[in-house]
């Protein structure tokens, strides 16, 4: 290619630097979901039981349906470097073997909190706005360019110091809980650090022009935004519509 062909174009706009590009994508921790009126109860112990399995119960449909996205992001990364390194985000939800990995973990939280597995595999109290906003993100991750769906994945960026205040919440205020049945929570405060850093690292050096670093914050935001309307449908409890109840 020459360097005619690669040479910005009159009036193109310089992209941002990667100090600032990092911090606009920080920024969208500010939307992040551990703010919704719904977490901050949970935070101060003021979460029913009722409550509780509610949003479990919901949640479990997305954590499903991480690996549905990380696969999708696989099957649009032409690299292989960031294939070898991404693959181990299904495993680490999918596990190696039965009673391994994340969905695993997340099943025992739900017997903790007293939701059968069965009731949490039968999907039978995933209320229709979960269910929408969680297939949005998996489809969002198969139509979009697989770097964006990386940049969705940075709400890892403020995932660990919203599971510490979590994890300590459940356990002084929910004493009802088993406290082995939030292992998900202990193994996150690890994977997710990790996870994180590799994600923002691609997502810095792929999102070289304005355009990409644009999208990757709006990816950001997205993701932000259908975790908070998660919760916002979790919080109000719509019922199923007639004839899907269990």
């Amino acid at each position: 290619m020459t360097e005619t062909a690669t040479r910005p174009k009159k009036g193109d706009r310089a992209p941002w630097p990667s100090e600032e590009f990092v911090a606009r994508l920080r920024a969208q921790g500010s939307r992040y979901h551990n703010l919704h009126p719904f977490h901050r109860r949970m935070d101060a112990g003021e979460l029913t039981r009722e409550e509780l399995q509610r949003w479990v119960a919901n949640r479990f449909y997305y954590q499903r349906c991480i690996p549905l996205k990380d696969a999708a992001i696989l099957s649009n990364c032409p690299e292989i470097e960031v294939r070898r390194e991404w693959i181990g985000r299904i495993i680490d939800h999918d596990g190696t073997a039965d009673g391994t990995g994340g969905i695993e973990s997340w099943l025992r939280l739900g017997e903790a909190l007293g939701v059968s597995r069965e009731e949490l595999l039968s999907e039978q109290h995933v209320l229709p706005a979960v269910r929408y906003a969680v297939d949005a993100y998996v489809n969002f991750a198969r139509q979009k360019p697989w770097i964006e769906a990386v940049a969705s994945s940075l709400t890892e960026l403020f995932g660990p110091a919203a599971i510490r205040v979590r994890l300590e919440a459940l356990e002084r205020h929910y004493e009802w809980i088993d406290p082995a049945g939030l292992e998900y929570f202990r193994a996150r405060l690890v994977q997710a650090p990790r996870d994180a850093q590799y994600a923002l690292d691609v997502t810095v050096e792929r999102c070289r022009t304005l355009e990409q670093q644009e999208a990757a914050v709006a990816a950001l935001r997205f993701k932000t935004e259908m975790l908070w309307a998660q919760l916002e449908a979790i919080e109000r409890g719509h019922t199923q519509p007639p004839g899907q109840e269990a």
